[in-house]
């Protein structure tokens, strides 16, 4: 009797590809697919088991399932001239009705009911596009992480100093900026939208007339709290400076 076929699918079907820097923990992974209407029981060998860690490494997979197998590999001493050796086996059994032991079943198995796949484990080293944005990955999350930490310890800082009188002082004026703020950004929007309304209208001398007075006041208006924003910014940045750093 001829050996049977695989009945699992796997991804991928041949090579386990692994991505250094071999440095630290690099893991792969493998898909198995069973595509029957019966439940197959899985097993995962490797000729280098030191090597390896290999979750879950047995198991059942049911009728239409699929199970991610993750493949870690150990941290070494990466030799681009040495080749890869290590190879991976899927074995595979159709399961019992009931399955209880399964070291029994496996103990048990008759060759010709066995089923198998061999994978190559294959080791490649990362690009220099790779490396390039790999470093740029980390610089972002570098200064996304600080000034994340800088605004944290501004906040307590701020919070640790919110019983001095001289500090409410200065959050009171802080607050009633803002809210000066606040009252002549509504005071131009709603001049504006008067200078629109008044350009849609149809025109006459005393519309233009108007029209010329609301422009002007929407202009002066709308330097205002630019100036505004630039002495709340000179006063706060002058106010941290002093009491938090």
């Amino acid at each position: 009797m001829s050996k049977l076929d695989q009945i699992l699918v796997l991804d991928p079907p041949c090579d386990l590809k692994f991505k250094g820097p071999f440095t630290d923990v690099v893991t792969t992974s493998l898909k198995l697919r069973n595509p029957s209407d019966k439940k197959v029981c899985f097993k995962v060998k490797t000729t280098a088991p030191r090597r390896y860690c290999v979750r879950p490494n047995s198991g059942v997979i049911d009728p239409g399932a699929t199970v991610v197998i993750s493949v870690m590999l150990q941290p070494f001493d990466y030799d681009p001239n040495e080749k890869s050796k290590h190879k991976f086996m899927v074995q595979t059994i159709f399961a019992p009705s009931h399955v209880s032991d399964m070291d029994a079943l496996w103990k048990d198995a008759k060759p010709d009911d066995l089923m198998d796949s061999k994978l190559r484990c294959v080791f490649e080293l990362p690009s220099e596009n790779d490396k390039v944005n790999d470093v740029e990955a980390t610089k972002a999350a570098a200064v996304m992480n600080f000034a994340k930490g800088d605004s944290a310890a501004a906040a307590v800082s701020v919070s640790a100093s919110a019983d001095d009188p001289e500090m409410k002082k200065v959050l009171e004026k802080c607050k009633r900026l803002q809210a000066e703020l606040n009252k002549l950004a509504e005071e131009n929007r709603q001049i504006k939208d008067d200078g629109i309304r008044m350009r849609k209208m149809p025109r006459s001398d005393h519309m233009t007339s108007n029209s010329t007075t609301l422009l002007g006041r929407e202009a002066s208006t709308a330097s205002l709290p630019s100036l505004l924003v630039v002495i709340a910014a000179i006063f706060i940045g002058f106010f941290l400076g002093k009491f938090i750093l």
